[in-house]
């Protein structure tokens, strides 16, 4: 086999206008115009692009713009581009078809699924790829029928490449907030290198007698990315079929800041001026902050005393502010919750009035919250037997009268 090497990239969300921000459609654009640039610093002999290339099924003329503009500099530097979609641009429908396919017509990307046998080779490779098909059902039910009409036929002359977009069930790979989108089982044997997409953080492992890699995402797509190094895999296969992997580094991703703290047992008005406090400590030019709030607030106090506003307009420098709120309300205690149900049934629904008129007097006047006590108390048996007709009868008849 002659040495080669190719570039594997996924999830790069072109088109993603962040937060409503036209700036962070930019940044996306950005990063994938590095990506090309190092693709063409590296000359490999193909690059895979394992989905998400875009972050909507129907991108804007200004998305297409970038992403055919920069597929045309790798195709003038004769690298082709194969790629399978993800659950982001795969097809939204049987008779539209995924935005992949009009790039695969005019020849600038070689959209796997789609050809005959599903798959690309030259003199040292063989890449099979398959498209995504968005839940764990569907691909339970469509991936088997789609192996058996287009079947793989990988060569143990060549080395073998299984291109996917989907989140296998892999506990010490795919992250636990992640929901595992195929089992492992399903995908077939035969092959040297998966490259995987839709895991957001890079990392690669034995697997069915091959190596497992997923590249990453190359920018922040939600906060919990922002640590993530951003970047993608030139590999290099030897001789003996062996592939070694380069981690390409980025250096366009925009910076974010996370902020988080536990602010359990601090008063709402105290956490508004240590998270300003920490907002402006953070204050760079261009970075987007983002303070994670967690934590148990005392007793009467609550989320909405808390001025996100404040924080919000906290920093000077930086692009955006985005607070979110993690803070829970203080539970109920036990020992409250069994002063009401505990004693015979008819003191059921007295005791639950006046816990009701208890915990709303708090926020309503009198006569306010004797109404909503009310209410609470008449849907709390309908809700017990999961009769919708009634709770909805009991809630209209409360809009109503209000």
């Amino acid at each position: 086999m002659k040495p080669f090497g190719f570039v594997h990239v996924s999830d790069t969300h072109l088109g993603y206008a962040q937060y409503n921000l036209e700036v962070r459609r930019q940044d996306f654009a950005n990063v994938f115009k590095e990506v090309v640039d190092k693709t063409l610093e590296l000359k490999p002999d193909f690059m895979i692009i394992a989905g998400d290339l875009f972050h909507h099924a129907r991108p804007s003329n200004v998305t297409l713009e970038t992403a055919i503009t920069n597929f045309r500099r790798l195709e003038e530097a004769g690298i082709p581009v194969l790629a399978v979609d993800g659950g982001h641009d795969a097809e939204p429908n049987m008779i539209t078809g995924t935005i992949l396919n009009p790039l695969d017509s005019a020849g600038l990307i070689y959209y796997l699924p789609r050809h005959k046998d599903a798959c690309w080779r030259n003199a040292n490779c063989y890449v099979y790829g398959v498209p995504n098909f968005r839940t764990r059902r569907r691909t339970d039910e469509q991936l088997p029928l789609f192996l058996e009409k287009k079947k793989p036929s990988p060569d143990p002359s060549l080395f073998n490449i299984f291109v996917f977009h989907m989140a296998l069930e892999l506990p010490s790979i795919t992250p636990s907030y992640i929901e595992a989108e195929a089992s492992p089982e399903l995908i077939p044997e035969g092959f040297n290198y998966f490259a995987g997409g839709h895991v957001h953080k890079p990392s690669s492992g034995k697997f069915k007698r091959g190596l497992l890699v997923y590249s990453g995402c190359t920018e922040t797509v939600n906060y919990d990315d922002a640590e993530i190094p951003k970047g993608f895999y030139h590999v290099e296969v030897n001789r003996k079929g062996a592939p070694k992997l380069n981690r390409i580094k980025l250096e366009t991703p925009r910076r974010f800041a996370i902020l988080k703290h536990d602010y359990s047992n601090v008063l709402p008005s105290k956490i508004t001026e240590m998270a300003v406090k920490l907002v402006k400590e953070a204050d760079e030019e261009g970075v987007i902050i983002i303070p994670v709030l967690k934590g148990v607030l005392p007793r009467e106090s609550y989320r909405s005393e808390v001025d996100i506003t404040q924080i919000r307009n906290a920093a000077e420098k930086a692009l955006l502010v985005r607070p979110h709120s993690r803070l829970q309300e203080t539970a109920v205690s036990e020992e409250v919750i069994r002063s009401i149900f505990d004693g015979e049934l008819k003191d059921l629904t007295t005791k639950a009035f006046e816990y009701f008129l208890q915990i709303f007097s708090e926020r309503y006047s009198r006569g306010e919250a004797e109404k909503i006590s009310r209410l609470a108390v008449n849907i709390l048996e309908p809700l017990v037997r999961k009769d919708e007709d009634k709770v909805r009868a009991e809630l209209e008849a409360f809009l109503h009268a209000s």
